[in-house]
């Protein structure tokens, strides 16, 4: 254990001296700007700083009380600038057990940035303790990762949203400020004066808002699917209903949205430990998966990274353990997903597994275990072993880790908007921008058409073609 010691007042002479040497980084800038509140570029108080650290720590260290310090600026200290600090002890006050300290910090050129000095009480005890452990601090900008995807949809038109039974505040609120944003043009779907006394309380405007007045949420849903049948909207996004509830006519075999492909919950998380946005899967939908199902979810989530303009995202396929064992149905489900990948049955993202959690979203635990992997550590996409797992994980992340959630489900003719009633505002908006990027992406795939090049100016039929995007 490494400790640390004062000098008293008796052991100190005239003439001595302390030193401390940095390097600043972008962390202690934006450190000191959490705590100071300065931002400025120039950080010439971070070195005055320093000053105090070497007084508190080293000479006369633990037990000092600080009275007064003058210090005089002559250059910036700037990012990357090795900064020397030095203390000398000019004069001692017997009668207070006072010194008073020449301070100065010079940059790696050797010029001299701070000069000034300090008078402190210094410890007439001897004192001896473990140095204190400095924690280790995160620091995350709140939901950063949600504002670079809404910064991707301002030159992208808003897509028609049915919003079903939208009759409590944070639901309504929700598809609201979505609009207000240029995300969605909603449609609302339930009883309409439930609707507007919704809006009331919430002084909410409703100028210029289609309402389709149905009886109740059960009703509401079906007639959600109605528009979407009719193309008369681009999505549908969950409001103060259960999510069996909306779903079930979604699901319907015969006139509901299925598609070829199983439909899959995908939570995106922004979460204040992890380098980047990461995606947990199914989390809502498919309770025990085959692997069948395995596949399709997969599909999914790598399908929506596409939109986000992740063109080949990591996929760790989650179990408790990261090698194959004939016990654990999970890491048999891993290999052959990734056998799957390699014959092209799941494309378009890179796929390793099993891996435990641990293995999946940080480097340092990835190489204790000896893992070669381009997915261990930097996993964009984690898919659970089953819906408890997703579910499970995806709240600790959300309520232990204070990550924000967004919530879409795909596999159905069009993206469902499916947040958590206890989401609020921005939940709800990052799950309408996804929802909005997915229809967006979708579109130009759909418009992407074979058109013939006529290399004779029309005299000659044309004998290749061109994709060309409309």
């Amino acid at each position: 254990m490494e400790y640390i010691e004062n000098l008293t007042f008796d052991e100190i002479s005239v003439g001595d001296k302390a030193e401390l040497s940095r390097e600043l980084n972008t962390r202690d800038i934006e450190l000191f700007a959490v705590i100071s509140g300065d931002e400025n570029p120039a950080h010439s108080m971070w070195g005055g700083a320093l000053i105090s650290s070497v007084l508190g720590t080293q000479l006369p260290g633990p037990g000092t009380v600080y009275l007064t310090q003058s210090l005089n600026f002559f250059l910036p200290v700037e990012l990357g600038d090795e900064v020397l600090v030095r203390v000398t002890v000019r004069e001692k006050i017997a009668s207070k057990n006072q010194l008073v300290f020449d301070c100065e910090c010079f940059n790696q050129d050797g010029e001299l940035v701070i000069k000034g000095e300090a008078k402190v009480i210094a410890p007439t005890v001897k004192i001896r303790r473990p140095r204190a452990a400095i924690p280790e601090v995160h620091l995350h900008e709140h939901a950063a990762h949600y504002q670079q995807l809404i910064e991707k949809t301002k030159n992208i038109d808003p897509i028609r949203v049915a919003v079903v039974h939208p009759c409590d505040e944070v639901s309504l609120l929700g598809a609201i400020e979505a609009k207000d944003k240029g995300i969605i043009e909603p449609i609302l779907i339930g009883p309409k004066a439930k609707i507007i006394a919704t809006a009331e309380k919430a002084s909410c405007n409703l100028d210029g808002i289609k309402i389709i007045n149905v009886p109740h949420s059960h009703a509401a849903a079906a007639a959600a699917v109605e528009e979407v049948r009719a193309n008369h909207v681009d999505a549908i996004m969950k409001g103060k209903l259960h999510t069996d509830e909306l779903m079930s006519p979604i699901v319907d075999a015969k006139n509901g949205l299925r598609t070829e492909r199983r439909m899959s919950h995908i939570f995106a998380l922004d979460v204040p430990t992890y380098h980047k946005a990461l995606f947990i899967t199914d989390a809502a939908i498919n309770i025990a998966p085959d692997l069948t199902t395995k596949r399709d979810i997969v599909q999914n989530a790598i399908e929506l990274l596409h939109t986000l303009g992740n063109s080949s995202p990591k996929v760790a396929i989650l179990s408790a353990v990261e090698t194959i064992n004939a016990k654990m149905l999970s890491t048999i489900d891993a290999a052959a997903l990734c056998k799957m990948a390699e014959r092209m049955q799941i494309t378009g993202g890179i796929l390793d597994g099993p891996l435990a959690f641990d293995n999946a979203i940080s480097k340092a635990s990835a190489a204790s275990k000896e893992l070669v992997s381009e997915v261990a550590g930097d996993a964009d996409i984690l898919l659970a072993p089953d819906l408890e797992a997703a579910n499970m994980l995806a709240k600790q992340l959300i309520y232990l880790a204070g990550a924000e959630s967004a919530g879409i489900v795909l596999g159905a003719t069009v993206p469902i908007i499916l947040t958590s009633r206890s989401d609020g505002i921005l939940s709800r908006l990052a799950s309408c921008v996804l929802a909005q990027l997915y229809v967006h992406h979708r579109s130009i795939e759909k418009h992407a058409i074979q058109l013939p090049i006529d290399k004779y100016g029309g005299n000659e039929p044309p004998t290749y073609t061109k994709q060309i995007l409309l």
